[in-house]
């Protein structure tokens, strides 16, 4: 009887959890909550007595400008977690304001995850959703809810193929009649490109930058083409030698050198899993295409230099920020395709 309560006040939930961002759609409602996976805790002066402080984009503010009491802390590493209580205090905060802070409500959650995922991770994500209230928790590969959100008929007997470059890892996924047919997800993704700005600025000006900075400047302009028009920007970051703040200006050109080798293991992995592809499938992807998703693919001209390396079309969906989570939530809306998706 209380299940079945719970139930009717339920407002189902799916959850991106990523490794920059957390993103939340709500049943009926759409996308709810779209906040950085970053949370600062308070620590008393003997580093014990740890408390949440803030959540989400209150917490960015806060990172690398923090005193020695209070650490902000992003518990998902590479996409997966790291800190297994933060997490769980993270999920417990975007559960509640997706219910307006009511605590009665114990939603049936879809949490994404990347396909590379352990058994022991899966528990961990799964635990943690339900110490944070959920009353069902459903696990689903991160390609395979992006397929969906852009689009895709995912439980037709035709080959997609799947590149969501998210903040902590990149994942390559053919999709077909509902399941993964092939699948490569590396440890490079959004942050590997901020930290090869901050090494390179390092390199060239004896500056150094934070995280935070090195991704505004990856947004403002960076670019995977070196033919791309050249652009400026100036970088404030602290000069290693003289131990002042200082202000360097850069290029886009220069950012391109640096982006190289983070943008080469992005190929790398689509071409590896377009090795590994079945040859009736591969046949499907050359008609229709490759469909990026996830903040890392709104790189400038990263469509470009991929269509350059593999010959084949390049889409990129409508809103590549949020098409894993509303692929999820189009699952959640209709429980038959969720069950065919997704790993209890």
């Amino acid at each position: 009887m209380f299940r079945f309560l719970a139930g009717t006040f339920s407002n189902d939930l799916a959850i991106d959890l990523g490794t920059a961002n957390t993103l939340v759609y709500a049943h009926s409602k759409g996308l709810v909550c779209s906040e950085p996976s970053v949370v600062a805790v308070a620590s008393d002066h003997h580093g014990r007595n740890d408390r949440v402080l803030a959540v989400g984009s209150e917490a960015k503010a806060m990172l690398g400008r923090t005193p020695g009491t209070i650490r902000a802390v992003r518990p998902i590493k590479d996409g997966v977690i790291a800190d297994f209580e933060v997490t769980e205090a993270m999920l417990r905060y975007f559960i509640h304001r997706a219910h307006n802070r009511s605590k009665l409500v114990r939603p049936r959650i879809v949490i994404c995850v990347p396909p590379a995922i352990t058994s022991v991770e899966k528990r961990a994500v799964r635990e943690s959703a339900l110490s944070a209230g959920a009353r069902e928790v459903y696990l689903m590969e991160e390609p395979m809810a992006a397929a969906i959100g852009a689009g895709l008929d995912v439980t037709a007997p035709t080959g997609n193929m799947v590149v969501d470059i998210g903040g902590g890892t990149t994942d390559v996924a053919v999709i077909s009649l509902s399941g993964i047919v092939t699948s490569l997800s590396i440890r490079c993704g959004g942050d590997k490109m901020d930290e090869a700005i901050i090494q390179y600025v390092r390199r060239k000006y004896n500056v150094l930058i934070g995280e935070r900075t090195a991704e505004e400047v990856k947004i403002s302009i960076g670019t995977a083409s070196p033919h791309a028009k050249t652009q400026t920007m100036e970088i404030k970051g602290r000069d290693l030698v003289a131990g002042i703040p200082k202000l360097v200006l850069a290029t886009s050109d220069e950012i391109h050198e640096a982006l190289i080798e983070p943008i080469s293991s992005i190929v790398e992995s689509v071409h590896m899993t377009l090795e590994r592809t079945p040859p009736e499938v591969a046949a499907d992807i050359v008609d229709r295409g490759i469909v990026l998703v996830g903040g890392g693919s709104l790189l400038r001209d990263l469509d470009v230099v991929l269509r350059e390396r593999t010959g084949l079309p390049i889409i990129r969906s409508d809103d590549p920020f949020t098409a894993v989570v509303y692929g999820a939530g189009k699952a959640l809306d209709d429980l038959e395709l969720l069950k065919q998706v997704s790993f209890e």
